[in-house]
């Protein structure tokens, strides 16, 4: 994990007289999940799109895959995967034809069922987007996000609004992309989630990095520095009773 995939120095945006992000620089080693970690309006988001050549940055370097952002943008859309919204797949066509029609904006060839037996949904291959429950659309999002085989994958919050079965089984699903061979950029606001999948966490506040390290360095940091908290943590926690109790099995509404 020595490789490094994506380089960011001083990175700068602007927005009129408001600076989103403010000179940060990271580096995310190929085949970790890292993740980018902060508040809402902290510059998580306008970051990661700049990387993913969605969003023009003020100033500063982007390198990812050795390819400079400045200079070939287009070369690095052909190598990264961006978790798309639900809202954004067109309503009247089932998974496959979603499928084929994403191979034939990215030029390439995929079988749409070998793909949806990778998240689990060979059964509902013929359903539309709507009619899927909320953890079958979050599957089928990341699905499109590797229909161009790529080495680098972005997911943006893949869980927020599942329930904690779902959430189980996305997190399976993003440990075996990384172990596929990509590397995993992971965005969300759920710090069990980061701590349980990360690698590394970029910590974003006010347009700057406060803090990168693993989960556990962080943890022990904090702990050495004096940090006890109010109510002692017990063994397993409630989400753990409930998965106990009610099964880790993917359901189906």
């Amino acid at each position: 994990m020595n490789n490094i995939v994506i380089s960011v120095k001083d990175l700068v945006k602007d927005y009129g007289d408001f600076q989103a992000v403010k000179s940060i620089s990271f580096d995310v080693h190929e085949g970790e999940i890292f993740g980018l970690l902060g508040p809402n309006g902290a510059g998580k988001s306008t970051t990661l799109e700049i990387i993913e050549t969605l969003r023009i940055k003020t100033s500063g370097t982007v390198i990812v895959d050795g390819i400079d952002l400045d200079k070939h943008p287009s070369a690095i859309k052909k190598i990264i995967g961006v978790q798309l919204q639900t809202s954004g797949f067109y309503p009247g066509l089932n998974l496959v034809e979603l499928i084929k029609l994403f191979c034939g904006l990215y030029n390439t060839s995929v079988d749409p069922m070998e793909l949806l037996k990778k998240v689990n949904l060979q059964d509902k291959a013929k359903n539309k987007v709507k009619e899927l429950s909320g953890g079958q659309k979050q599957r089928f999002s990341i699905a499109t996000t590797l229909i161009n085989k790529p080495k680098i994958v972005f997911l943006d919050e893949p869980t927020t609004g599942l329930d904690p079965q779902a959430r189980r089984n996305l997190w399976d699903l993003i440990r075996e992309i990384r172990d596929n061979g990509a590397t995993v950029i992971l965005t969300t606001h759920y710090m069990d989630e980061a701590e349980q999948l990360c690698d590394r966490i970029a910590i974003i506040d006010e347009g700057k990095i406060v803090k990168l390290a693993s989960p556990e360095k962080m943890i022990d940091e904090l702990v050495e520095s004096g940090f006890e908290r109010p109510k002692q943590m017990k063994a397993a926690n409630l989400e753990d009773v409930f998965i106990h109790l009610t099964g880790k099995e993917m359901r189906e509404a």
